[in-house]
C-alpha cells in the first residue's frame, strides 16, 4: 500500500515511520505546513516531499495519513475521499458535530474507507480485556471505569484551540466507554475544575474533570481526567461485571522491584503516550490496511468519531450548565 501523509508533527511523525516500516507498505509523500518538518520525515522513511494538493492528486497514492491541524481535518478527510483514497485520520474528524455529520456523508457518497485514530483500542492491554469481555468472562457489563491522566498540563496556547478537555482529551475515554459498554450512553453528567494550572481556568478550561454516563439498561461508566500525575501516565481501565472484575493497569517502565524494611517499591509509569502507546499506533495502522485490502469497514470509523465527539460535546454543556445533558441521535 503506497501511503501519502499530511501533516508531520508529533503524531504524523508516528504513522508515518510506521507506514514506512511496514513489508507491505510505502510511505512515498510528505506534506506539511513546516518544510522542515516535513523535509526531516522524508528524509528519514525515503519520502519525497509534497503540498497536499500533491499527496490528494498523486494518482499512485493508495490511502491518505491526515494528522493535520484538528481544524482541517474534515475538509482533507472530504477531499481525499473524493480522489478516491482510503482515509486514516488522528481524532477528532472536527469539534462539531454537524460538520461531522456532512463530512460523514461525502465521506460515504465517494464509498470510500474512512477510519478514525482511536489507538487506545490497540493497546495489547485493552485490547485483550475486550477480548475477554466478549468472551463472558466478567459476565455482563455493570460499570465500566476510565483513568487518563497527563504527567503534565500543555501550554495554554494549546488549550485555546484545543477545543478543551472533553473534547481534547476525555475524547479518547468517550470512545474507550463505548467500546466497552457494548451499549450506547443516553446521558452524560459532568464536572470539572482547574487544579492544576489557575491560567486553563482562566482561558475558559478544565484540567479535572469526571463524567458519567448512562445507558438505557442502567449500565454505567466514570471516566477521570487531570492533567497532572506526579508518578507517570497514568491510564488504567476497569470492567466489573455480574460474574467478575476485569482490569487493565499501567504500564511501568520496567518491571522491576524492590523489597525492603519500608515495603516494595517500583518503577514510574511509562512517561507519556508516545512511549504508551506505541505497539498500539502499530496494532491500529495494520487494522487499517486490512480494512483497506478486504473491503470490510474499519472500526473505529467515522460514526465512531461522531459518537464520541457528541459525547464530549454532551459533557462540556453538562459541566457548564451543571445539568444531566441526554444525549441525542
Amino acid at each position: 500500500m503506497r501511503f501519502g501523509l499530511i501533516g508531520a508533527g508529533r503524531i504524523g511523525r508516528i504513522h508515518g515511520k510506521n507506514a514506512a516500516n511496514r513489508a507491505d507498505g510505502e510511505l512515498r509523500l510528505v506534506a506539511d505546513a513546516d518544510a522542515k518538518a516535513a523535509k526531516a520525515l522524508a528524509d528519514e522513511t525515503g519520502a519525497k516531499v509534497a503540498d497536499i494538493d500533491g499527496v490528494i492528486g498523486d494518482k499512485s497514492i493508495d490511502a491518505v495519513l491526515i494528522c493535520a491541524p484538528t481544524d482541517m481535518h474534515a475538509d482533507l478527510i472530504e477531499r481525499a475521499a473524493k480522489a478516491g483514497k482510503a482515509v486514516f485520520c488522528e481524532k477528532p474528524v472536527d469539534l462539531d458535530s454537524d460538520r461531522i455529520r456532512k463530512c460523514l456523508k461525502a465521506v460515504e457518497a465517494a464509498g470510500a474507507t474512512l477510519m478514525i485514530g482511536f489507538n487506545r483500542r490497540f493497546d495489547p492491554n485493552f485490547a485483550e480485556l475486550k477480548a475477554r469481555l466478549d468472551k463472558g468472562v466478567a459476565g455482563e457489563v455493570e460499570i465500566v471505569s476510565v483513568i487518563s491522566r497527563d504527567p503534565s498540563p500543555p501550554p495554554v496556547s494549546y488549550i485555546a484551540r484545543s477545543g478543551g478537555l472533553f473534547r481534547d482529551m476525555m475524547i479518547h475515554d468517550f470512545d474507550m466507554a463505548r467500546f466497552l459498554l457494548g451499549e450506547e450512553p443516553i446521558a452524560v453528567t459532568a464536572v470539572g475544575g482547574s487544579l492544576v494550572d489557575k491560567a486553563i481556568g482562566a482561558a475558559g478550561d478544565v484540567d479535572t474533570a469526571a463524567a458519567l454516563l448512562e445507558t438505557k439498561s442502567g449500565r454505567i461508566a466514570q471516566i477521570t481526567n487531570s492533567r497532572r500525575a506526579t508518578y507517570g501516565y497514568d491510564q488504567r481501565v476497569e470492567v466489573h461485571g455480574s460474574k467478575g472484575m476485569l482490569r487493565a493497569g499501567n504500564v511501568l517502565e520496567t518491571t522491576v522491584e524492590f523489597a525492603g524494611a519500608k515495603g516494595f517499591s517500583s518503577d514510574p509509569a511509562l512517561n507519556f503516550f508516545l512511549e504508551r502507546y506505541g505497539r498500539a499506533y502499530e496494532a491500529e495502522l495494520d487494522a487499517f490496511v486490512k480494512a483497506v485490502k478486504s473491503g470490510k469497514k474499519p472500526s473505529p470509523d467515522g460514526n465512531d468519531g461522531l459518537r464520541a465527539q457528541v459525547l464530549a460535546d454532551a459533557a462540556t454543556r453538562s459541566r457548564e450548565t451543571g445539568k444531566r445533558i441526554e444525549i441525542k441521535a
